[in-house]
This record gives structure tokens, C-alpha cells and sequence, in this order.
């Protein structure tokens, strides 16, 4: 197995075009990256920080996860149910918003896990997927967000509840 890639390996070094091409693209890559990709996701976090600061339509969208928090028994479950759909936008407002509202240990605890759990952010990962090639809709970025959130929620207010 080991030989078998090795020597695939070998035969694919052998068709590039050189080290500085390579280099050369992989400027290119970053370069685009950070001029291309960068404000958008600056702007994104910053509206999404707004947002959240200044109006409630994150109180509003997180109200459907206030029953399944309490139900979890989620000390301050109406307050922890906005940053669980905050994560969405960016991965480090959940912690922002939690640490001004929450009082609670525990539920500041499975704040921060769940936003880093989430993976999707539309100021970070989901900016990139949607300026890839790759068939992705922010349709399907949203679906997988919520799916991560569901999923790994309850596994982390057991772990909570195991921890502290």
C-alpha cells in the first residue's frame, strides 16, 4: 500500500509544472483570498454585530431553542436561545452577547461549546464556500448549521451537567 502511493504520488510530482508555478498559484490563491474574501466577511461580522446589539431579531430567532434549553434544564434558557442562533453569523458573538446577558456558569459553558461546535459561519467558512466553485447555497449552509447545533447540544449539556 505504502509503494503503491508513493509511486502514485511520484507520477503526480512528475505532471506539475514546476515549483514556481506552484508557488506562484498559491500567492495567487491567498491573495485572492484575502482581497476578495476578507470584506466580505469583515462586513458581515460587523453587520451581524449590529444586529445583535442593537435590535432583537436574534431574540426573536432563537426563541424556538427557549423550550428545548429548558427542557435540557438550561439555567437562563430565553436568554442562552439567542446566542444559539447568533453562532450563525459569527463564531465569537454567542461568547459576546452570553457573557453580557448570562449570569449562570453552566449555561455560559455550553455558549461558548455550541459556537464552536457550530463550524458554519457566515463570517468565516460559509463566506468561503459560497465564493468557492463548490454547489453550495446558503440554503444548505443553513441546514447544516442547525443540524450541528441540534446535534451537538444535547451532548454538550450532558457533558455540562457531568463537568459542573
Amino acid at each position: 500500500m505504502l509503494k503503491w502511493g508513493l509511486q502514485l504520488a511520484t507520477k503526480r510530482a512528475r505532471g506539475s509544472n514546476g515549483t514556481v508555478t506552484v508557488l506562484r498559484n498559491g500567492v495567487k490563491n491567498v491573495l485572492d483570498m484575502w482581497l476578495g474574501v476578507i470584506p466580505i466577511v469583515m462586513a458581515i461580522a460587523t453587520l451581524a454585530n449590529i444586529l445583535a446589539e442593537y435590535t432583537s431579531i436574534f431574540t426573536y430567532l432563537g426563541a424556538p431553542f427557549v423550550p428545548l434549553l429548558s427542557l435540557l434544564q438550561v439555567p437562563e434558557a430565553a436568554a442562552a436561545a439567542q446566542t444559539m442562533v447568533i453562532g450563525f453569523a459569527d463564531m465569537l458573538l454567542p461568547a459576546l452577547i452570553g457573557n453580557g446577558v448570562v449570569e449562570s456558569e453552566f449555561t455560559k459553558f455550553v455558549i461558548a461549546s455550541v459556537s464552536v461546535t457550530q463550524l458554519i459561519y457566515m463570517s468565516e467558512v460559509g463566506a468561503l464556500l459560497l465564493s468557492s466553485k463548490l454547489p453550495v447555497k446558503f440554503l444548505d449552509l443553513l441546514i447544516i448549521f442547525l443540524q450541528r447545533t441540534l446535534i451537538s447540544l444535547p451532548i454538550i449539556v450532558l457533558m455540562a451537567h457531568l463537568l459542573l
